[in-house]
């Protein structure tokens, strides 16, 4: 895959991230991973550097509040970012076309996953389906089937709940995306798929 950024492009978006207001090095790496919608998320090894020679050049200072830095961007680089608004066009358009292949490369390895995921859904429900017949005697009575019934439920509540929490949490770090919400779709078709075979076996 092609580098996300092209030379300097980087550079030049941390001093628009700037220009938004002060920041730490994580909140940087926070706003571009939300940027590319958690496609890609940069290294404190690809920031900071990055954020060093900025400060070398006058074009960002720091200041400290408590044990972290914070970083600020100077009137030189206020003066740099406003000559250079037509480079910084290009990169939000070269960012946006990165989200776009990234996105396409993660639909791409979700359709590939599926297919394997669908595979061991079915062998585990036949699996399943030969350990029940293995294991029971005579008829189910209703006592047993009620018993069963309502802790298949109660499964299927417990899961509902739990990623509900984590779909919530993690739209409230940040926004979800539709990647996102196809994986969860395949997924969940897959193993009602599955679920129902075995129901019906």
């Amino acid at each position: 895959m092609p580098p996300v950024f092209a030379h300097g492009a980087l550079r030049l978006y941390i001093l628009a991230l700037l220009e938004e207001g002060p920041k730490h090095g994580y909140d940087m790496i926070r706003a571009l991973s939300d940027r590319f919608g958690g496609t890609y998320s940069p290294s404190a090894g690809t920031v900071y550097p990055r954020l060093a020679k900025l400060q070398d050049e006058g074009l960002v200072i720091t200041s400290a509040e408590g044990r972290r830095t914070v970083y600020s961007i100077t009137d030189a680089g206020r003066v740099e970012l406003e000559g250079r608004r037509d480079e910084l066009l290009t990169v939000e358009q070269d960012i946006s076309e990165s989200v776009r292949r990234l996105a396409d490369s993660l639909r791409s390895d979700i359709r590939s996953n599926m297919k394997g995921l669908r595979a061991d859904l079915a062998a585990t429900a036949e699996a399943a389906k030969r350990t029940a017949r293995r294991t029971s005697v005579g008829n189910v009575s209703d006592a047993t089937n009620q018993r069963l019934l309502k802790e298949a439920e109660m499964m299927l509540q417990s899961f509902r709940d739990e990623l509900r929490v984590d779909l919530r949490t993690s739209a409230a770090r940040h926004t979800l995306e539709d990647v996102t919400l196809e994986t969860v779709r395949t997924v969940l078709d897959q193993a009602r798929i599955a679920i129902r075979a075995t129901l019906r076996g």
